[in-house]
């Protein structure tokens, strides 16, 4: 029994590394130079990294359907993160829209 529970531990424990290598590092820690680019650059890598992370989750999905892989869990998770990146994405855009509407509206 305590070794079974060992197997386990130490499969979860590979499970979660593996995570943190397919996890993307936060894209953004703080205020960068003006240099760095400016909203449009970076509206440009967040769906760029958006897109990378729907790539990622459709080929692990494809390879759990076709049998060379068997880590469903592992799939699963990539496209809940893919899906909440994009819902968070479109949340942002949205906003965008909103708030240049707003300022479109502005009396001159």
């Amino acid at each position: 029994m305590n070794n079974a529970i060992a197997a386990n531990l130490a499969h979860i424990k590979a499970q979660a590394a593996d995570l943190q290598n397919i996890l993307p590092q936060a894209p953004y820690d703080g205020p960068e130079p003006a240099a760095a680019g400016g909203f449009a650059q970076r509206m440009r890598d967040a769906v760029d990294s958006v897109n990378a992370q729907d790539h990622a989750a459709g080929q692990q999905m494809a390879a759990v359907d076709s049998g060379q892989s068997d880590d469903l869990v592992g799939a699963m998770l990539s496209s809940q993160q893919a899906s909440l990146s994009f819902s968070m994405l479109m949340q942002v855009r949205n906003k965008v829209v909103t708030a240049v509407e707003d300022l479109v509206k502005l009396p001159i």
